[in-house]
């Protein structure tokens, strides 16, 4: 479920950025034509009804759907490599969301803001000559070097997993 939710807000980001709609951090604090509360009992009342009803066919079918279709494939594309595909789109745009949020925080900048940035000038507009540039340089040796370390201390302590355990679980 993850997944298909920032596979959909990394759409929308790139679609209000390609369009020049501002900042997406900043949807929230601008006026549409609901204020925020009657916005947020509209939301409230048709996702209930939208939850409850994918919860009714859920437990008859044991597949998710939308309203009397379950499980939910128009196009006939169900089988096991496309959900497959699935997991592995929606765990790429989750990094990519993480991504997008990282690069507001650091530059104040959206994803297409960014990339013309960064193709305009790569050697100053990139992660190692931002704010951060030490922190994520930093980060990266660690990374690098803590496999390393791991495979240096098994064949060390001649491989016995029982005695060094990095990770306590």
């Amino acid at each position: 479920m993850n997944g298909r939710w920032s596979m959909a807000a990394v759409a929308g980001i790139l679609f209000t950025d390609l369009i020049g709609k501002g900042p997406w951090w900043e949807a929230g604090a601008k006026e549409y034509f609901l204020d925020t509360k009657t916005l947020l009992v509209v939301e409230l009342a048709v996702m209930a009804v939208l939850e409850a009803a994918r919860l009714e066919g859920f437990k008859k079918t044991g597949e998710c759907g939308v309203l009397g279709s379950f499980p939910f494939d128009p196009l006939g594309m169900k089988s096991e490599e496309m959900k497959v595909k699935e997991v592995k789109n929606g765990r790429l745009a989750m990094l990519a969301f993480l991504g997008f949020c990282s690069q507001a925080a650091v530059t104040g900048m959206g994803p297409i803001e960014g990339l013309k940035a960064h193709i305009a000038d790569p050697f100053h507009n990139n992660i190692y000559t931002s704010k951060v540039g030490n922190e994520f340089l930093l980060a990266v040796i660690v990374a690098s070097a803590w496999p390393m370390y791991i495979a240096g201390k098994n064949a060390l302590s001649g491989g016995d997993d029982e005695e060094f355990r990095p990770i306590p679980w």
